[in-house]
């Protein structure tokens, strides 16, 4: 049983933010393939859709407690770190790129930070889609000398919403490559 989980906040306030962009890419990919709807799971603590041992997740207990559900779902389905999928935006990686590793440091992603201390381990894989960081922002950002944490909970710009949904696109093709040829494939393609 493999676990993918998008990453992001619920509710309607956050819907279109950086910080969601987990959330985005896992509905894509859910669209792409099953055509079911998510539904509320409260023992799990997480919107989910289960398709034969595939379970798609997205947490309802915003992205700094993302460690509980994510937790919680890997206790009840018995699945192994190696077996989880986290899809979520990386402020440290230029917008519109995509990066697939496992393990290491959380830099400063407090959904990633909460699953490693609540699942015990790095060693779960991630797809990594990039934000842009603050040294990467557009002037337009620059003059409003938003931290990180305002950042990522700002909506993507009218001009970068060509580069968000070429990189969700690209993101449903990592989550499959992952699925049917393997961590390394997917690292060696998107890398």
């Amino acid at each position: 049983m493999k676990l993918i989980v998008g990453l992001g906040n619920p509710g309607e306030k956050y819907a279109g933010v950086r910080h969601n962009l987990g959330f985005m890419a896992l509905d894509e990919y859910v669209k792409k393939v099953y055509s079911g709807e998510f539904t509320a799971d409260s023992k799990v603590k997480a919107e989910i859709i289960k398709i034969g041992d595939l379970i798609f997740a997205k947490p309802q207990t915003y992205m700094n407690n993302s460690g509980m559900a994510v937790s919680l779902i890997v206790n009840y389905y018995k699945i192994s770190a190696e077996d989880v999928i986290i899809v979520h935006d990386e402020l440290d990686l230029p917008l519109g790129k995509i990066k697939v590793r496992r393990g290491g440091a959380a830099a400063g992603h407090h959904g990633v930070e909460s699953i490693m201390n609540a699942i015990g381990t790095d060693k779960f894989i991630r797809v990594r889609l990039g934000i842009g960081n603050l040294k990467t922002q557009s002037a337009e950002h620059h003059q409003q000398h938003l931290s990180a944490e305002k950042f990522v909970l700002e909506p993507f710009l009218h001009s970068e919403k060509a580069h968000i949904k070429h990189m969700i696109k690209q993101s449903t093709k990592a989550i499959d490559s992952i699925l049917e040829k393997g961590f390394e494939y997917a690292q060696n393609q998107f890398n």
